[in-house]
């Protein structure tokens, strides 16, 4: 993986976005997580609305799309009305078609880079309360759990419960 690049998503990316989005949700599924997210769900006026108001990276591999994720600047429907001191990832996804094991921890370190970068002192994300896999999987990789919310509203005009996880991010002398 030492050729994974990453660029910000362009409206271009918006069918690719979805394609990754829908195949994660079945690679999910097809583990014995289905409550996290459904084939489906998100379509294009999603990744366009998030590019609007945050960010959408794009990880590539020779000029092939691997993974991706969103970057949020707030996220009060899960955390509440919070000082502009974090950066919120969201769908975080990869190709596990086309990805070596341990690809999803470089493209979670790549969003962390990025909230450093602007000069923000926390990554925060979610995940779906009960999902103890992906639970542990943030945890491995640093993150703490701070809390809960209940009924953060979802696709469709769902709601439901997620682990609020976060991790300290500092700039480096040489970024």
């Amino acid at each position: 993986m030492n050729d994974l690049r990453f660029r910000p998503a362009s409206r271009a990316d918006l069918s690719t976005l979805v394609r990754l989005r829908d195949d994660a949700a079945r690679w999910m599924n097809s583990r014995g997580t289905t409550g996290q997210w459904q084939p489906g769900e998100l379509g294009e006026d999603h990744f366009r609305r998030i590019m609007k108001d945050g960010e959408v990276w794009i990880a590539e591999v020779s000029g092939r799309t691997v993974g991706a994720w969103e970057l949020w600047w707030e996220d009060p429907d899960a955390w509440g009305p919070r000082p502009p001191m974090a950066g919120y990832v969201h769908r975080l996804m990869v190709d596990h078609a086309a990805t070596l094991p341990g690809t999803g921890r470089l493209l979670l370190r790549a969003a962390e880079r990025r909230v450093a970068e602007v000069g923000r002192t926390l990554t925060r994300l979610d995940c779906l309360a009960g999902n103890d896999r992906l639970t542990a999987y943030y945890l491995d990789a640093g993150y703490q759990v701070v809390g809960h919310t209940e009924e953060k509203p979802q696709p469709g005009g769902l709601t439901k419960s997620f682990t609020l996880l976060e991790k300290p991010v500092r700039c480096s002398p040489s970024a």
